[in-house]
């Protein structure tokens, strides 16, 4: 079974890096969710069944699923262990970088290039009669603004994945027919009952 990666320490530099972000969420869905049908696979336990010689007399009918179910207790320990603790910990990430995203940046290294080209842009005289295109002036994206659409690029992305890879799940384990977003919620509210002592 795979391994999924560590989580990256959450800090404002690992969201304004937008290559080592990618190549985090790149990864942790590789391990997991790109190789689902094997991760699966690497559940059922062959030979768990005794060779019946009597099976190889007639041609037997593939099964409708064409796939084998799995064990429930190794679906719902491969579901605990390794499919919802990678969706989190790729969901803490979005969340943390779409908060850094909405925040002031006060370290923004293109800012005062930026207000330079602004104050520039309205300083120039616009004759449209002379030159149509000198009204046109694209005013340099903010490295937060970047940040926010991408964020929103990659929880579509992390949408389409999640119903995919809940979908194979479903066929080789029992869902109980839930959502993939609930069946993680009702993880997260697991999860947060076993630490608190208090419960």
């Amino acid at each position: 079974m795979s391994r999924t990666p560590e989580q990256p320490t959450l800090t404002p530099r690992l969201c304004f890096n937008q290559t080592q972000l990618r190549d985090f969420l790149r990864i942790s869905r590789t391990a997991v969710d790109d190789t689902i049908s094997q991760n699966l696979n690497a559940l059922q336990t062959p030979g768990a069944k005794p060779f019946d010689p009597s099976s190889t007399a007639e041609r037997q009918p593939r099964p409708i699923g064409s796939r084998r179910a799995i064990d429930p207790v190794a679906c719902d320990h491969f579901k605990e262990k390794v499919l919802f603790p990678s969706w989190q910990m790729r969901s803490d990430v979005l969340n943390y970088c779409a908060g850094v995203a909405t925040s002031p940046d006060p370290d923004d290294p293109d800012q005062v290039l930026r207000e330079s080209e602004d104050a520039r842009a309205r300083e120039r005289l616009v004759d449209e009669r002379l030159d149509p295109y000198s009204a046109r002036y694209f005013p340099r994206e903010a490295r937060t603004e970047s940040l926010a659409s991408l964020i929103r690029n990659e929880r579509m992305v992390e949408q389409i994945i999640r119903a995919r890879t809940w979908g194979l799940v479903g066929e080789r384990c029992e869902n109980e027919g839930i959502e993939a977003e609930k069946a993680l919620d009702e993880w997260r509210r697991r999860k947060a009952q076993s630490w608190n002592p208090l419960s």
